[in-house]
């Protein structure tokens, strides 16, 4: 990671208008085994004049998926970086960044479906904003409900005590018992400043990304955009929350094994407190709540595994009940003749 601190000058300085700034950006995609929705994704990133080229990093699909996603609004956009392998999300967003020529970067995710005139929106929003700045959107789901994550507070070890403890529900209300995300608070009515925005779509000029040194390729899957937006802030710059781009967001759209992922994220959230935390907490504490998430881990996993295995032996049990009934109706079948 570079320590050069942030350079500051007002965005207007050297961003034209979101009507003259046709093809200023360059969108990264990071696609494993996404499903569908890829192809309704990069159409809809395709669409938007100010889109210059569509980064898609393949970090697995299967034989075909990707060539078939691309459909002819995208063709022409789309460029595909592919025969890595699995490098994880971190890793492959720097690999992504660094294939770009645009003035902006813009990373989505492949189950998110950007607005028509999201992009533009997001220029002229970001017009108004002292540099450096990173801006993220309004993640929503099918139903048009906020999903957690648009909005968060800065990640602690004392916050994912609280998370995990539930103390929160001793006094919602007091600062020192805030939950982590605030997708439950009252949404701004306008751009607003707020600590941690989601990796599943992020906004900012490429230099200022390139600047803080990316992301950090240490964590492989999760947490990496908590990283990115503390170290952002500690190197001078502001992320804000922009509530006027509605971002259509497709959750669980990937193949990857969920318990792989809770494992990723636990230690990736372990990996952060040490990195950011340890001269602020008494390591006693730090690892209590790392025994906590560990914990916490292990009983999601004995509950998925206690739940496949009930929806397992049910699956057998009708399958066994059919093979039991076309016996006795092959029975019965032969008795008449």
């Amino acid at each position: 990671m570079k320590n050069g601190r942030l350079s500051t000058v007002m965005a207007s300085e050297d961003l034209q208008s979101p009507q003259s700034a046709s093809g200023c950006v360059s969108a990264v995609v990071i696609s494993y085994f996404t499903g569908p929705i890829l192809s309704r994704a990069l159409e809809a990133l395709a669409v938007q004049p100010e889109i210059k080229e569509i980064i898609l990093v393949d970090n697995g699909n299967f034989d075909g998926h990707v060539e078939k996603a691309i459909n002819d609004k995208a063709s022409p956009l789309v460029r595909v970086v592919s025969g890595h392998g699995n490098i994880g999300f971190a890793r492959g967003c720097n690999l992504g960044a660094k294939a770009c020529s645009g003035e902006h970067l813009l990373i989505i995710n492949p189950d998110a479906v950007m607005p028509e005139g999201g992009v533009a929106q997001l220029l002229r929003d970001s017009t108004e904003r002292e540099r450096p700045w990173l801006m993220g959107a309004k993640l929503v789901g099918p139903d048009g409900m906020e999903q957690q994550g648009s909005r968060r507070r800065v990640l602690t070890p004392w916050r994912a005590f609280v998370e995990i403890t539930r103390l929160y529900k001793l006094a919602p209300e007091h600062p020192y018992f805030k939950r982590f995300n605030m997708h439950t608070d009252e949404c701004p009515g306008d751009v607003s400043e707020t600590p941690v925005i989601s990796g599943a779509i992020m906004f900012l000029p490429k230099a200022n990304y390139d600047l803080v040194g990316g992301m950090d390729e240490r964590y492989f899957l999760h947490v990496e955009d908590i990283d990115f937006c503390l170290r952002f802030a500690k190197n001078g710059g502001r992320v804000f929350f922009n509530p006027h781009v509605s971002v259509l967001h497709y959750k669980s759209s990937s193949r990857a094994n969920p318990i792989m992922i809770e494992a990723r994220k636990t230690q990736g959230i372990i990996r952060y407190f040490h990195t950011h935390f340890s001269k602020a907490y008494p390591k006693p504490f730090l690892w209590l709540v790392d025994a906590a998430l560990w914990i916490a881990f292990g009983l999601l996993f004995v509950k998925r595994a206690v739940l496949k295995t009930i929806r397992l032996a049910g699956f057998r049990a009708r399958r066994g009940g059919r093979g039991v009934e076309r016996a006795k109706s092959l029975s019965r079948r032969q008795s008449m003749r």
